[in-house]
């Protein structure tokens, strides 16, 4: 337990126009009597540097970019490998790991040691590893690096321990798993083709013993050469010389005949009796043209041959379509008798499995599910039904349906949210999935005790936004919810979104959810807000729609004279603007010169609409065009339930509006927002008429880096700071006024002309607008950058560098042209020289060029905050505020005065008053805080749920139920009060209100920026969470700001990360690892000792099935299939030692404790030995215990003979 008194003696208070960095902090000079000193602060801080661990939870999602799979058909479980080294292994739901190879190489193939808890990886750098499963969290046993040849194929039979390895020079290697060393037993390329072969065979495709002799391995090489190998003997049975290449090979169990796919996209059967020519040719998609001859089909990429004893076999296998059918989507055929079924698959077969009964490759394979590994998805066919229906996924393997563009996660939910939301959410689930159990149902998981609500909602390019559960480290989707249905749908090429958008002008930029009311709002790229009430009945209703001109005009601002910035706040008494704006579509929207004038960029729906249980929209924002120019993206939001206000910026200003009355409370510049308390001395500059509008880039949406056809691209350093280095125009916009009156310091209504409607413009042509603004035929966002698909390398490891990506990181981050003041611009183009030594002037001194801003400079509202506080420094009670936060770092408080009652509240305006309240921070103001003096969390006033559609009871009306959540309400010794916490870019700070007193100062980084930070609650206590740009998470106590935890866990490496990346309470935070998955992280230490209970088990003790009894007659003509012992053959007393240059033996990670959690437990000790003995004849072994037995038995039987023959000897004929 630490405690602090912070006591400010000789600390001086700085003026607006001050030092930013002086010790005080504060605005002005000066304490009020009412408000507590610093030195009546008295905070026990509870938290420690022990109580905070970062590591990784759990990964949700479809494994991203997956290129191998394998299934474990007795434990039951599967696993699929990925491009960039991941495993992930998956068994009954909640049982889901995943495990990253340190190579980070490709993953080519995946082996499981069938019911032995072990899984073998082949990677793309030639290196075998094995990976101990029988551990919650596995680790790699053993590491197995080739040195001279490529890794192409492997195969591991069934309870053997010794791997064969194809290699890309065609030779065959033996691998001991056990040792994970190199056998001296090689295959070579020559030696299994004949002398007489002139050309290479090609890299080994394919492996597998023989189901009748397991002594006979069959070899395949790419060039269209099968050769079966005789262990024992050292050489050929047979060799197969075929004309087309070899893509997969597969056996009847009999061990008779096996089946070849080949690259022209036929099948052919061979039968071991005559193998100069194939027993069958089949084109399976190949038709006969009119000429006579075959249609050219492609390659089929794999089959499956397997045999089932009710019915005839499966042929089953990926490709073979001709190639005259452009356009048809990648197909599996499934050949069951003469029936042949095509399904069609939304994206690329990557690799498919079929499940069958038995793990022995010599009996009935008796399939009965098919797996297959798509590009983008996994699903399951049920192949003992005849219309072969799909198994319901349990895994969220759908997040990416559309790209992921924004995330947000809340921890310890009201518990009875997740109910409601899977009520709606299943009434809308597809159906005609197959009525049987999900076929991957290994492992075991159970509901851990440190458990409670958690909600995860993605937004998606598309508009759509999901909800899910997240309870218990697993994910369900609850809830899905479409706001394009609030609009219309834009006619392709036609309108104001065509001109506009390409693709995704629905896509979600920003959510804001309050879980106690369920009002959700939904912040849209097309610079749109729509506002949502959950309601648990459908409805008829008419969606409001608020239009706000939110724009800033450049000429209105010569020089400071000619405006004298007066507060443009609402008055205790004025008007309020109108409830609903529409403008119609009339030729007054546009200039005489035809430019886009007053109209939004999508069109509302104007007409009754059903909306059915879930969230249903009440109320739709969107910000209109203004002279040609686009409406700037929305860069911040907050909505309060209690106060029924809703408040929203962008780069050009601040916008409140009362969604219970639907009207536009305040619509102003940033600048004026200040009043005559601006901290900046701005200086003005003459208009430059020829300048290049921002409007290029400022409509751009969250995904215009990616490419048209895959959507994914690397955008490099150099193109992306262009958008903001390399045009005049950043440097050239000037500060715009608001549409607002200026006469009586009222804010009108958002129809209201701009004080410069006066004033003449450069005429241009009618393309002159869009070519000047926009750049030669360049539209002003296109597709819906999502956070998924953005893969932007940005140096944030140097100094010189950071300052530089962090402007155009920050772009990209908010989609819109931001500036810190510390990153001020003199001239357009300057080398990185000039503007090193300018960013590191500014992280030494603060100059005073740096609090001179230019009139140009674009300062963006970054973060609002509604809550109880103290406005004035006067205040001696706290009243509803909000808090702006501004990217020059700049805190405003905004006072304002709400009715009440709620007839008043209906029916009164809400009043805004002016404020001086102004507060410094270094960077971008990113998120606030507040506590009461004690140290505990103040949570922000709601209220409470109310159906507005149930209906009416006359007994008990409907009211509003508000929960408050007073500063004051536990400082019966501190006096009134609370503190605020502020964090920017670089530093964070508490203040103490209404004093505005600053009592700590932490500069979290001066090398990088912060790119996410929250207040959290941990441990039953409070602290600060921020990550940085350079991969940083730290943790500060609060109120003092001591560093808790500092860890290098993620270097930024894209953009995906920082647009996703999201703290919540109980320690956990979440972001976007691939376009495609979602990584929960905790940094909680209690939750990091509880992970190993949370997680799944991946092994279960189960007894290995018996082989079937193969008769007398099949087991003594069949061959001595069982009596092959490898120890013999590939062990070191017979093949020797292995080149020491070929392999390398790497310990793996796991090491010891590894190794004795695999050998533990009675059942795997018998496994292993079970595996021992049959590799050293145990068959044999076994046929002489039972002749011992049968031999004991027989004496037995014989002596109880002799015993009743000498009792009955004497007896006579009548005595029995």
């Amino acid at each position: 337990m630490k405690k602090f008194r912070k006591v400010l003696d000789g600390l001086t208070t700085s003026s607006p126009g001050g030092p930013i960095g002086s010790p005080s902090c504060g605005s002005a000079a000066g304490t009020p009597t009412a408000a507590p000193t610093p030195r009546e602060i008295d905070v026990q801080e509870t938290l420690i540097s022990e109580n905070f661990q970062l590591c990784k939870t759990v990964r949700h999602g479809f494994p991203y970019q997956p290129t191998a799979l394998a299934f474990d058909p007795v434990q039951k479980i599967l696993a699929i490998g990925s491009r960039s080294g991941g495993v992930r292994i998956l068994g009954r739901p909640g049982v889901d790991c995943y495990c990253q190879h340190e190579s980070g190489a490709a993953v080519l193939q995946l082996q499981f040691l069938i019911n032995e808890g072990a899984l073998v990886t082949a990677c793309a750098d030639d290196t075998l590893h094995l990976w101990n499963l029988r551990q919650r969290r596995p680790a790699v046993l053993h590491s197995l690096k080739f040195n001279r040849e490529r890794i192409t194929f492997c195969h591991l039979p069934f309870q053997s321990k010794w791997l064969y390895v194809g290699t890309e020079r065609g030779n065959t290697h033996i691998v001991n798993i056990e040792s994970f060393i190199l056998s001296g037993y090689v295959i070579m390329w020559n030696k299994a083709i004949e002398l007489s072969t002139k050309t290479h065979p090609g890299p080994v495709v394919h492996l597998s013993d023989s189901p009748k002799d397991e002594g006979k391995l069959l070899i395949g090489f790419e060039s269209g050469t099968i050769v079966q190998w005789d262990l024992r003997a050292k050489k050929a049975d047979f060799r197969i010389y075929y004309d087309e290449a070899i893509h997969s090979v597969s056996w009847h169990h009999e061990g008779k005949q096996f089946m070849c796919s080949h690259s022209d996209g036929s099948l052919t059967l061979w039968n071991l009796r005559n193998t100069t020519k194939p027993f069958q040719v089949t084109f399976p998609h190949g038709k006969i043209q009119k000429d006579g001859r075959k249609e050219s089909c492609k390659p089929i990429l794999k089959v499956e041959y397997k045999t089932s004893r009710s019915s005839e076999p499966f042929v089953i296998f990926s490709g073979g379509l001709s190639y005259d059918k452009a356009g048809r989507r990648p197909t599996l055929t499934i050949m069951h008798g003469k029936a042949i079924t095509v399904l069609e698959m939304d994206y690329p077969i990557v690799e498919f499995m079929v499940l069958c009964e038995t793990p022995y490759n010599n009996e009935v394979q008796e399939p009965y599910a098919v797996v297959v590994l798509l590009e983008k998805d996994l699903i399951v066919v049920d192949l003992t039904q005849s219309n072969f229906p799909v198994f319901e996924n349990p895994y969220p393997m759908d997040i990416h349906e559309s790209p992921v563009t924004c995330t947000a996660y809340f921890a310890d939910c009201p518990p009875d949210i997740i109910p409601i939301l899977y009520s709606i959410g299943t009434k809308h689930k597809k159906t005609g999935y197959s009525q049987k159990e999900w076929p991957v149902s290994g492992g075991t998981w159970t509901l851990g005790s440190h458990t409670y609500p958690e909600i995860i909602i993605t937004g998606h390019a598309d508009g759509s936004i999901k909800f899910w559960d997240a309870s218990a480290i697993t994910l369900q989707m609850l809830y899905k919810l479409k706001t394009s249905k609030v609009f219309e749908k834009p006619k392709p090429g036609e309108g104001r979104a065509a001109e506009l958008v390409e693709e995704d002008p629905f896509a979600v930029q920003m959510v804001s959810w309050c879980p106690q009311s369920r009002i959700f709002c939904v912040v849209g790229i097309s610079a749109h807000i729509i506002l949502y009430r959950f309601s648990k009945y459908d409805a008829n209703t008419q969606i409001v729609s608020l239009e706000v001109r939110l724009q800033c005009e450049p000429e209105d601002v010569i020089s400071p004279s000619e405006n004298e910035n007066n507060p443009c706040f609402t008055e205790p008494g004025s008007h309020s603007p109108q409830p609903h704006h529409q403008h119609p579509a009339s030729p007054g929207n546009r200039t005489p010169e035809g430019m886009k004038d007053s109209v939004p960029c999508l069109k509302v729906k104007d007409r009754m609409v059903r909306v059915p249980p879930g969230y249903q929209s009440d109320l739709v924002i969107q910000l209109l065009w203004v002279d040609g120019e686009p409406p700037q993206q929305i860069t911040s939001l907050d909505i309060n339930s209690a106060y029924g206000l809703l408040a929203f910026g962008n780069c050009n200003g601040l916008a409140v509006v009362d969604y219970l009355q639907k009207t536009i409370l305040l619509c102003m510049s940033t600048l004026d927002l200040y009043g005559a308390t601006d901290p900046y001395q701005r200086l003005t500059r003459s208009p430059r008429r020829n300048r290049q509008s921002t409007s290029e880039f400022c409509m751009r949406g969250l995904s215009n880096f990616y490419s048209d056809s895959k959507k994914r691209i690397r955008t490099s350093y150099q193109s992306l700071t262009e958008l903001t280095d390399n045009q005049q125009s950043i440097d050239m916009e000037r500060s715009k006024s608001p549409t607002s009156d200026h006469v009586n310091g009222h804010c009108t209504s958002p129809t209201s002309q701009p004080c410069s409607a006066g004033k003449p413009r450069v005429p241009m042509g009618p393309e002159g607008p869009r070519l000047a603004r926009r750049g030669p035929g360049r539209p002003p966002f296109r597709k819906a950058q999502s956070a998924a698909c953005m893969e932007i390398s940005l140096p944030v490891s140097h100094t010189e560098v950071g300052h530089a990506s962090r402007r155009a990181m920050l772009q990209q981050l908010h989609g819109v042209t931001m500036y810190s003041h510390d990153e001020h611009h003199t001239t357009a183009s300057y080398c990185w020289s000039e503007r090193e030594s300018r960013e590191n002037s500014f992280s030494r001194s603060r100059s005073s060029s740096v609090s001179s801003i230019d009139r140009d400079t674009k300062e963006a509202i970054t973060t609002l905050q509604f809550g109880e506080s103290y406005g004035r420094k006067s205040d001696a009670l706290p009243t509803p505020c909000l808090w702006v936060g501004t990217s020059l770092g700049v805190v405003l408080l905004i006072p304002m005065s709400i009715p009440t009652d709620q007839e008043e509240r209906m029916e009164e305006a809400v009043t805004i008053g002016p404020s001086g309240a102004v507060l410094m921070l270094k960077g971008s103001v990113l998120r606030f805080g507040f506590l009461d003096c004690m140290g505990a969390l103040i949570q922000s006033p709601y209220e409470v749920w109310r159906d507005l559609n149930a209906p009416e009871d006359p007994d008990r009306p409907r009211r509003r139920k508000l929960v408050h959540f007073s500063p004051s309400s536990s400082q019966d010794a501190c006096g009134e009060g609370h503190l605020a916490v502020v964090c920017s870019e670089r530093q964070a700070k508490v203040f103490l209100m209404p004093s505005q007193s600053c009592l700590f100062v932490h500069n979290i980084t001066e090398s990088s920026f912060v790119l996410r930070a929250d207040v959290v609650s941990v441990c039953n206590s409070v602290c600060l969470a921020c990550f940085c740009a350079n991969g940083h998470v730290m943790t500060l106590s609060l109120p003092s700001l001591r560093p808790l935890m500092d860890v290098n866990y993620l270097p930024l490496t894209d953009m995906r990360i920082a647009r996703t990346f999201c703290f919540t309470n109980g320690g956990q935070a979440l972001y976007l690892s691939s376009p495609t998955e979602i990584q929960r992280i905790t940094y909680s230490q209690e939750m990091c000792d509880n992970l190993q209970e949370m997680l799944g088990e991946l092994f279960t003790p189960i007894e290995t099935p018996e082989a079937q009894n193969r008769g007398f007659l099949k087991g003594f003509f069949g061959g001595n299939a069982h009596t092959f012992d490898r120890e013999e053959l590939f062990g070191e007393a017979a093949a020797g030692k292995a080149s020491r240059s070929l392999a390398q033996h790497i310990p793996g990670q796991g090491g010891v404790e590894g190794m004795k959690v695999a050998a533990s437990g009675v059942v795997g000790e018998l496994a292993r030995a079970r595996i021992a003995l049959d590799e050293r004849g145990q068959r044999l072994g076994e046929l002489e215990e039972r002749t011992a037995l049968m031999m004991t038995s027989a004496e037995t039987f014989s002596k109880h003979a002799h015993e009743l023959m000498l009792k009955c000897k004497d007896k006579k004929w009548y005595q029995f």
